[in-house]
């Protein structure tokens, strides 16, 4: 496996004459708390690591990518793709219909607010039935394609902006830092604090916390 995702997946498509290859990917299934998002992004086609694109090399999974490399690289992506979203799924919404569930409806709604309507889709995982454009599901898409890579990057800088902003509202919880997830400190915090409105009540153990209180 290559160190870093490349263009493989994209130049096939684009062999064929397929212009407009979206890359989609979803960040947040795991924490207990805020919302799941999801981005997509089209690059121009036929695009190279060279010239604007220079930053396309740089480009990795967001999960091994630092904070300020993450920061930096989305705003190349905002600023040079041909097209780029993010949608959010709210907790309400995660409780209601379930986080696999969730995470569909955010990338279909990145999908959908991509000012290019793309020909085929680069997704991680095993794709979406619910949408009829041609697609491809990669496993570990964000490790092997620029452009899935690219969709993770932007949507975990806008989730992870998300997360700060709400530790203004909760600051026992440590969002910031933790942005939901469920760390040491994070549990302390539930346990001291009940859980507040940005926890998902449905994910373990933030609903049996909730069920001890209600019988208390």
């Amino acid at each position: 496996m290559s160190s870093r995702p490349t263009l493989k997946f994209e130049r096939s498509h684009w062999r064929l004459g397929t212009q407009l290859v979206a890359g989609v990917d979803e960040v947040g299934r795991g924490p207990l708390a805020g919302p799941v998002a999801a981005g997509a992004v089209v690059l121009p086609p036929n695009v190279r690591a060279s010239g604007c694109f220079r930053w396309l090399s740089r480009v990795n999974d967001s999960k091994v990518l630092t904070r300020s490399a993450r920061e930096e690289l989305a705003g190349y992506i905002w600023d040079h793709s041909l097209s780029a979203a993010v949608s959010f799924v709210r907790v309400d919404d995660i409780d209601r219909i379930g986080i696999a569930e969730a995470s569909r409806q955010a990338m279909l709604a990145a999908i959908g607010d991509l000012q290019h309507h793309p020909e085929h889709l680069l997704i991680d995982g095993f794709g979406l039935k619910a949408c009829s454009l041609p697609q491809t599901g990669i496993i570990d898409g964000d490790a092997l394609s620029v452009s899935i890579a690219c969709a993770s990057i932007i949507a975990k800088v806008s989730r992870d902006r998300v997360m700060r902003e709400q530790d203004d509202r909760f600051p026992a919880y440590g969002f910031a830092s933790n942005k939901g997830y469920g760390t040491a400190a994070h549990m302390r915090a539930i346990r001291s604090e009940g859980p507040c409105d940005l926890h998902r009540r449905s994910f373990s153990p933030v609903r049996e916390m909730v069920t001890h209180l209600l019988l208390i």
